[in-house]
C-alpha cells in the first residue's frame, strides 16, 4: 500500500513537470546552434578579418583611332567606360576573399588624372580609401574593329603589382565590351587572384 502511494505520489509529480519540460524542450534543443561553436565563431571571424577590400577605379579610354582624332568623344564609349569598374566590382565579390569597396570619396580626384602616366596615383588613391588592392583598367581603341581591354591589380602596401590582363575585342559595342570584360575576369584575373587571401 504504501509503495502504491509512493507510486501515485512520483506520477503526480512527473506530470506537474512534464509540460514545463515539453514547453522549454524546443529552446533547449535550439540555444547551441545559436551560441555556436567558440572554434567555429573563430574561424568566421578569421574568414571575416582574411577579406581584403579592393578599390576597383574608374577604366581610362585610350584612343589611338583616327576615328578619335576626328570626331572626339563619343558618348557611347564613355558609357560603356562607365560600366565596366561597376562590372568588374561584382566580379571581385565572387571571390570569398574580396570586398569591393565605394570609390565616390576619390571620384573627382581619379577624373583630373591620367591613371596610366600619373606614377603611382593609382596607389596613393587606394591608401586615401584605406583599400588593400586597387585596380586600374584601360580599354585601347586602334580602331572600331580593334580594341583591347586592360587591367592591372596592384597591392596597396608594397607597391607591387599582384595580377594583369588583357582582352582583344573585335568590335565596339555594349556586348562585345562587356564579352571582354567577362572574359578577362573568369580567363585571366581569377585565375592569377583565386589563391590570394
Amino acid at each position: 500500500m504504501i509503495v502504491t502511494k509512493l507510486c501515485q505520489a512520483a506520477r503526480a509529480r512527473q506530470a506537474r513537470l512534464f509540460p514545463v519540460v515539453a514547453a522549454l524542450l524546443p529552446a533547449l534543443l535550439i540555444l547551441p546552434s545559436l551560441a555556436g561553436t567558440p572554434g567555429a565563431m573563430a574561424q568566421e571571424q578569421k574568414a571575416e578579418d582574411a577579406r581584403e577590400e579592393v578599390a576597383i577605379l574608374p577604366f581610362e579610354l585610350i584612343d589611338s583611332s583616327l576615328e578619335g582624332d576626328m570626331m572626339g568623344e563619343n558618348p557611347d564609349e564613355t558609357k560603356r567606360l562607365e560600366r565596366l569598374a561597376p562590372m568588374l566590382r561584382e566580379d571581385f565579390e565572387t571571390l570569398p576573399h574580396f570586398d569591393a569597396i565605394d570609390v565616390s570619396p576619390v571620384a573627382e580626384d581619379v577624373k583630373q588624372v591620367n591613371l596610366q602616366a600619373c606614377g603611382n596615383c593609382g596607389i596613393t588613391f587606394g591608401e586615401k580609401l584605406g583599400a588593400d588592392i586597387v585596380v586600374l583598367g584601360t580599354v585601347q581603341k586602334v580602331s572600331n574593329l580593334i580594341l583591347n581591354i586592360n587591367a592591372y591589380v596592384f597591392d596597396v602596401e608594397s607597391g607591387e603589382q599582384i595580377a594583369r590582363g588583357s582582352a582583344d575585342i573585335r568590335s565596339n559595342t555594349d556586348e562585345s565590351w562587356k564579352r571582354g570584360l567577362n572574359y578577362l575576369w573568369e580567363n585571366v584575373l581569377q585565375r592569377q587572384l583565386e589563391d590570394r587571401g
